[in-house]
């Protein structure tokens, strides 16, 4: 998989979905699909298998809101491609798929962003609950 490719005349690119921002659709009102394409301009998404899972442990381990947000989360991911890595967590899983596709990664996680500041790879953020920033 490619992290650019070219579908009509237009070149889109991968965005990689970990688990914080899978929440965050449900946490803040974000039209996040129309910040990606102002970002993007074309996209396709693509969640790792171990963001599934962590998913699935959030929503039988925890209890209220974040609960309701994880089984939210996991309904929505299965609109998406879900991808298969060699990893042992959902970061690392993250980190693994975002090296393979080069693609950019979507998270709202600190430690997980500080990580990939450290490796190159490029991810979107929330700034200011409102808007999607991108940070190379």
């Amino acid at each position: 998989m490619a992290s650019h490719w070219v579908r009509g005349d237009k070149i889109r690119k991968i965005v990689i979905l970990d688990s914080s921002a899978l929440l965050m659709f449900f946490e803040f009102s974000v039209d996040w699909e129309k910040e990606l394409a102002r970002l993007l301009h074309a996209y396709e998404i693509i969640v790792p298998v171990a963001v599934v899972q962590e998913l699935e442990i959030l929503s039988t381990k925890r209890i209220g809101e974040k609960q309701r947000n994880a089984k939210a989360a996991l309904k929505y991911v299965r609109r998406y491609e879900t991808v298969e890595t060699q990893a042992k967590n959902a970061d690392e899983a993250v980190v693994e798929a975002a090296k393979t596709t080069k693609g950019i990664v979507f998270t709202n996680d600190t430690a997980l962003r500080q990580h990939l500041r450290q490796e190159g790879i490029p991810f979107l953020l929330l700034r200011g609950r409102k808007k999607l920033a991108l940070e190379e």
